[in-house]
This record gives C-alpha cells, structure tokens and sequence, in this order.
C-alpha cells in the first residue's frame, strides 16, 4: 500500500430536455434531476449536443468531460450521467 487513498467517483443522473437552434443559450432547473436547456447550436452532427453538455458542465461547476450522454442522442429528451469527485 502507498498510503494514497483510493478516489472515489459518484455518478448522478440528470434528465434533460434540449432545444437546439435557440435564440440564446439558457438553462433552467425544472426539478431535482430535471433540466430544461437552450442552445444556439444546431442539431447537426452533434453540434447541440456539445454545446447541451458544456452549457451544463458550466452550470453545474464540472468539466464537460465528466458529463457523459447515456441516452437520447438525436432526441430532444437526454440522460446524462455527471461524475462527481
């Protein structure tokens, strides 16, 4: 043992519910696990998507790459697994 303790991850699921093509971006918590999200970015090729979980990375103080979409990729309803430290 080198006397490091181990690190601990815990995951938390969110729901979301994006709008792609938006006049602004804005985020909006509509309950515990629930988010509604509006992005400028269109949904092509992921482009909405990127910029759904940067929007919420920001928001929730976690860097995009802990944010990892689960379900609903070309669906406006999204689950989103968020690692936390």
């Amino acid at each position: 043992m080198t006397g490091v303790p181990p690190r601990i991850e815990a995951a938390v699921f969110l729901k979301l519910r994006v709008h792609p093509g938006s006049k602004k971006d804005s985020i909006a918590k509509t309950g515990p696990d629930r988010y509604e999200i509006s992005v400028r970015a269109p949904a092509e090729n992921g482009r909405a998507n990127a910029a759904c979980l940067d929007l919420l990375g920001r928001e929730l103080g976690v860097p995009p790459r802990s944010i990892r979409l689960i379900k609903g990729g070309k669906s406006p309803s999204k689950i989103v697994e968020v690692l936390q430290r």
